[in-house]
């Protein structure tokens, strides 16, 4: 099960990184109406949480004692710094595969923990097929950024932390790109407290809550990348292994987010909980905040906003 993978990577996890702290506004409590309450993500090592689950997948590897030259990925860059750190912690060479159109931050991150850059066409076949030409020239386990179970489980262990930190917790709010984090999240609190509701926040053009009430994948062809201020959940479509834990473990209804309302809490987020954010964290944030939330039943009073990364290009604001 899932969930006992979570709380087996929880152990094997905190010999590398810590738990990330809890924040609280008295403004936003009382703009909100509710208490809410912000796990610090961008505050955890390499500025997001994709190093739990390339943490928990390196070390199961050697655990498993994996026939292999090393780790490889393809990344837009958070999952790629992470699994660097990863990879370095545990003392496994890393390759990333990325878009030529990342940003430098993100690619000067990645080499920077000692992981070999590979470039790539920005597109999703690209990624893949560099990553797996990669792969099987020089003998390279491949860790997926969402899609795989021990990576999931990694990512799990931020709702294990936010069952213990947080009292009476009622709620969390959840940007989603792969699936990998909100499928761990929901996992790990709805083993610890059934009763919770784990609320997806998505960029505009993913539709995920159409596929949510229906039950079934409703993307008609292949994967596409969205157009998106937050580029770091530029995913349109969940993965196949986190769909169905998704479509059983997360409320059907979406918040969706605009860029310009993703823009206006990442401003807010900065200058009013002084948390340096990147885009894709605003997004909770704008949820929280938004007309839509205050139409949810008040007995959701506790709510947990997941705050994902903070790594962004303070040369490249999006203002």
């Amino acid at each position: 099960m899932l969930f006992d993978r979570i709380l087996s990577a929880s152990k094997r996890v905190a010999n590398y990184i810590g738990p990330t702290p809890v924040f609280t506004s008295g403004t936003v409590d009382k703009l909100t109406g509710r208490n809410v309450f912000f796990k610090a993500e961008n505050l955890q090592k390499t500025g997001s949480f994709k190093i739990r689950g390339a943490l928990n997948a390196i070390i199961l590897l050697k655990e498993n004692k994996v026939q292999t030259n090393g780790v490889v990925t393809h990344s837009t860059g958070n999952h790629g710094s992470g699994l660097a750190c990863a990879a370095q912690m545990v003392g496994v060479p890393c390759t990333v595969v990325v878009p030529h159109t990342t940003a430098s931050v993100k690619i000067d991150a990645i080499r920077w923990y000692g992981a070999d850059v590979v470039f790539c066409e920005p597109t999703q076949q690209s990624r893949k097929e560099t990553c797996e030409r990669v792969s099987t020239e020089q003998n390279l386990s491949f860790v997926p950024a969402y899609d795989d179970y021990d990576v999931m489980a990694g990512q799990g262990t931020i709702g294990v932390e936010m069952c213990e930190q947080i009292p009476d917790l009622d709620a969390v709010l959840v940007m989603t790109s792969g699936g990998g984090l909100i499928a761990g999240i929901a996992t790990a609190i709805k083993g610890i407290k059934p009763n919770v509701k784990v609320y997806a926040v998505e960029p505009e053009g993913k539709d995920l809550q159409r596929s949510l009430e229906s039950g079934e994948r409703m993307w008609v062809g292949p994967p596409r990348t969205l157009d998106t201020v937050a580029d770091a959940t530029p995913t349109q479509q969940v993965g196949q292994l986190t769909w169905p834990i998704v479509r059983d473990l997360v409320e059907k209804q979406v918040f969706t987010v605009k860029d310009d309302e993703i823009i206006s809490a990442m401003k807010f987020t900065w200058t009013r909980l002084k948390l340096v954010v990147e885009a894709a964290s605003a997004g909770p944030v704008a949820a929280v905040l938004s007309d839509e939330m205050k139409a949810v039943n008040p007995s959701v009073k506790n709510v947990g906003v997941l705050i994902c990364g903070g790594n962004v290009n303070i040369d490249q604001l999006p203002w």
